[in-house]
């Protein structure tokens, strides 16, 4: 008899996730904080060039999905029609001359690890192009790591629709409740609930402040979530 859904998850949880067979991962924000450059050179350019100041709370709300909710508060502050494929070429390149400075965050690499050691599998499910996400792995020296990668490129809608991480699951084999998602933003983390995973949130340096679904679990670093050792 397959065991209630409500029951697993209670038993998945209880003295560390035992019944866990795959971790899936968001990507920016999540493993590597480019939320945070994206969020400096957004500022940076807008103030330059349009002399606006851009809340953290504003960018925040499009942290995780599509960017329409940042678009309109730009040109409802600057009363004009923006290119925004320009800017965030402009913005993109501005990152990408910075690349060197992007590592993966504190305690993923020792996190990642001791997964590899319990023979999970482990995925990506993100917003982000895939080229995008592929390339920075790829310099990140962890490309290898995830057997599945899902972006925006394999979905029709991005999250906080579950759709990524329901891809992601059946890519990886295993049933949503055998799999635990680690997010940084709210987006995110709706997704991955309403995909039925068990989701975990490590926020960053923007959406620290952000309040999370109670269903969720919040760890200020990678080091703090403990996985079963055996």
């Amino acid at each position: 008899m397959l065991m209630k859904k409500a029951t697993y998850e209670k038993q998945a949880i209880k003295g560390g996730y035992k019944l866990i067979k795959a971790i899936i991962f968001d990507f920016d924000g999540t493993l590597v904080d480019t939320e945070t450059m994206w969020y400096r050179m957004y500022k940076e350019v807008l103030l330059h060039k349009y002399g606006i100041h851009l809340p953290l709370e504003e960018f925040a709300k499009v942290i995780g999905t599509t960017d329409e909710a940042l678009y309109a508060y730009v040109e409802a502050q600057t009363q004009t029609k923006i290119d925004f494929i320009q800017l965030e070429q402009e913005i993109h390149r501005m990152i990408i001359a910075q690349k060197d400075q992007l590592v993966l965050r504190e305690g993923a690499e020792e996190f990642i690890q001791q997964a590899r050691k319990m023979n999970l599998k482990m995925g990506i499910a993100s917003s982000s192009p895939r080229k995008w996400i592929e390339d920075l792995l790829e310099h990140l020296h962890v490309r290898n790591v995830f057997s599945v990668i899902k972006s925006k490129d394999d979905v029709q809608e991005v999250k906080p629709n579950p759709e990524l991480y329901v891809k992601a699951v059946e890519a990886l084999g295993v049933y949503p409740q055998e799999a635990i998602a680690i997010e940084d933003s709210v987006n995110g983390s709706i997704a991955a609930i309403n995909a039925g995973l068990t989701t975990i949130v490590v926020p960053n340096e923007v959406t620290a402040f952000l309040e999370f679904d109670k269903r969720v679990r919040v760890y200020q670093q990678f080091t703090d979530i403990q996985l079963p050792t055996s």
